[in-house]
């Protein structure tokens, strides 16, 4: 971006991407309900990325905010995080009618994605789940094998992590999503 933005300067770069989003025809197609661009800290060391809204979120324009979102929420808690000091979004922006975003969808949620990354400028990006890993790396993750795992690129590091509504499908992935946040602990640690 050049020089660097101050906070206040930041937030009002994100709010311009918010009202691009807001107006963004691509992004509506097939989707429905309020635009959720994200929210948190502009100027956030850590950013969470996941996948595309739920009912909740599209009904209140908030991101994680339905159970999955009260999961990932006290994990951030108890990694030591306050939620004021991150950023949580995800590339898709509208709840897609499928529910599930196709890749043309993740493909152009990338570029709205890429201009709030530039502007928070994070040290550390959480990738939560195999579409946040399309989105921001451009290559799929396979969860069960590399969660957990730590890539280092462009001066940023980035934490493959399991999305926090796995273990509400899948239980015995509760312990698993728990190390992620722990790695998370000790890299935000060093």
């Amino acid at each position: 971006m050049g020089k660097k933005l101050t906070k206040q300067q930041k937030q009002l770069e994100l709010g311009k991407i918010a009202k691009e989003i807001e107006k963004c025809k691509i992004c509506k197609i097939d989707k429905v309900g309020m635009a959720v661009p994200g929210e948190g800290n502009p100027d956030a060391d850590i950013m969470f990325i996941g996948e595309a809204p739920g009912k909740k979120e599209a009904a209140t324009g908030r991101p994680f905010i339905g159970r999955a979102g009260k999961l990932l929420r006290s994990l951030i808690n108890e990694a030591g995080l306050k939620e004021e000091d991150v950023f949580i979004t995800s590339p898709v922006k509208y709840l897609p009618i499928y529910i599930t975003p196709k890749p043309s969808d993740i493909e152009h949620g990338r570029t709205h994605l890429n201009e709030q990354i530039a502007i928070i400028e994070p040290k550390i990006i959480v990738l939560l789940g195999n579409t946040a890993c399309l989105a921001v790396l451009k290559e799929k993750c396979f969860i069960a094998k590399d969660h957990g795992k730590i890539i280092e690129k462009g001066g940023r590091k980035y934490l493959i992590a399991y999305h926090p509504a796995a273990p509400l499908y899948s239980p015995k992935l509760r312990d698993e999503i728990k190390k992620d946040f722990e790695k998370l602990k000790k890299i935000i640690k060093e």
